[in-house]
């Protein structure tokens, strides 16, 4: 229930709990915030406080089994947002307790993991997504229009970049930093929309970073990281797309999160800003440290309406409404007798199927095991997918024998 929960399941189920949810195919569906698992409660005693009557009366659960005391308390869906590397284990529980699954980005961190929750959801007939907000981000929405309606052809070469300030990394995430990188934590993003926008098939990775302000400079947690994807399309053409993430931006940087986007096409060229595209704004005493001298109202912002209602809303809000939608559909949108109709139907989707993210988990899988025999004294390994050796292998400078990291075939 930290920054995520407050920026993003906060306002959708507050809103849910005043307007509930509406659509032609489903009725009227209540989504009521029933209970929340954490490791100490502490932030849950103080939002269930401060919010009062705004969302339902929900139960906290903490302590180690938390969540196993969540969902035999019964829930329909559960929404895992927890550190990228304890996904795995809770996504696992909510499965096997029936539960319907939405997961934070990224999914998981290997494709064997990937593997076993797909198939238990397949399995159990259950709904698992994950939450790739940026790609209801309206910029990335109609970059994707004009790639699919044939305006810009061809990708050939992209660039993305997200500095996150040492707030983040020193504040907010110091308690599971240690052995961790930005380059997991968010790029991802940029490989997803990579993934879903342009299609292709992955063929290999690289990567690079820097160490020493977060943790030692030899140690295992990471400044900075640079990774390189390329990419083969049906005609025979490689593209390579290049991904710089770092949380260790200066506090007092203008603005709060920096991210910028160039793809280059056979016909025409996409570049997109964060900062450029949005306000400036000044205000004594409190920008640019309390307050971000520019600000993303497209992701997540808090409104006065002009008829006198405070909101918040958002892309960041809009993609968790999203899966509702969807899992109302499933649930309540026609006969019991064309549920797994329905189901398959939404399961398709693939800018969120678990199933559908694939060539994402294996860059990330890539990602980490570079970035770890790096750490080992093994910098310049490369990570070939759909190798001869095997779905996803690590090959060493200087060293004959490959590493495989995932046998199967990607």
């Amino acid at each position: 229930m930290g920054m995520i929960f407050d920026e993003t399941y906060r306002p959708f189920f507050e809103r849910t709990q005043r307007e509930g949810l509406y659509d032609r195919r489903f009725g009227d569906v209540s989504v009521p915030l029933t209970s929340v698992a954490t490791r100490t409660g502490t932030r849950a005693d103080a939002y269930r406080k401060s919010a009062g009557s705004a969302i339902h009366p929900f139960v906290s659960h903490s302590g180690n089994d938390a969540v196993d005391k969540m969902l035999d308390a019964g829930v329909d869906f559960a929404c895992v947002a927890t550190p990228d590397n304890r996904h795995f284990e809770a996504a696992k529980k909510v499965l096997d307790a029936g539960a319907h699954l939405l997961i934070e980005k990224p999914s998981v961190l290997k494709l064997q993991e990937l593997d076993e929750l797909v198939a238990l959801a397949r399995r159990k007939n259950l709904l698992a997504k994950v939450v790739y907000h940026k790609l209801l981000d309206p910029d990335h929405k109609k970059l994707r229009t004009l790639v699919v309606d044939g305006v810009l052809k061809h990708i050939n070469t992209g660039y993305c970049s997200l500095l996150e300030p040492k707030s983040i990394s020193g504040g907010q995430f110091a308690e599971w930093i240690v052995g961790r990188n930005p380059g997991t934590y968010v790029a991802c993003h940029y490989i997803k929309l990579i993934d879903f926008t342009f299609g292709g098939r992955l063929k290999s990775v690289n990567a690079t970073g820097q160490r020493g302000l977060v943790g030692p400079h030899d140690g295992p947690t990471w400044d900075s990281t640079q990774m390189r994807m390329v990419y083969e399309y049906e005609d025979g053409r490689d593209a390579a797309f290049d991904i710089h993430t770092s949380w260790v931006t200066p506090d007092n940087f203008p603005g709060y999160v920096e991210q910028e986007v160039q793809f280059r096409f056979d016909n025409g060229v996409w570049n997109g800003h964060s900062r450029k595209r949005g306000v400036e704004c000044t205000v004594e005493g409190e920008t640019p440290l309390k307050r971000k001298i520019t600000m993303n109202n497209h992701y997540n912002g808090t409104f006065l309406e002009p008829w006198g209602e405070r909101s918040q809303r958002g892309y960041g809000v809009e993609v968790l409404e999203r899966f509702a939608r969807e899992l109302a559909y499933v649930k309540f949108g026609g006969s019991a007798a064309e549920s797994q109709q329905r189901l398959t139907e939404v399961q398709a989707l693939s800018y969120n199927d678990l199933a559908a993210d694939r060539q994402s988990v294996a860059a990330v899988q890539a990602l980490e095991a570079i970035l770890d025999a790096h750490a080992k004294g093994e910098p310049d390994c490369v990570v070939r997918i759909n190798d001869p050796k095997g779905g996803l292998v690590m090959y060493r400078p200087g060293v004959s024998e490959p590493t495989v990291l995932y046998s199967g075939r990607v």
